[in-house]
């Protein structure tokens, strides 16, 4: 989910496109917060890493 988002941050800057922008900060956001999460060892969906 981070990659993604950093996929769509990066194709947003050189296109021009705000949506992607915004999409991508969106994804890394929740990817890093989804990332801590599971490091401190608590379960996210009933999962203890969310990879």
């Amino acid at each position: 989910m981070i990659i993604l988002g950093v996929i769509l941050l990066v194709i947003g800057f050189v296109a021009g496109i705000s949506i992607l922008w915004t999409i991508g900060i969106i994804l890394v956001v929740i990817g890093v917060i989804l990332w801590i999460l599971g490091a401190i060892g608590r379960e996210v969906g009933g999962r203890r890493h969310y990879w």
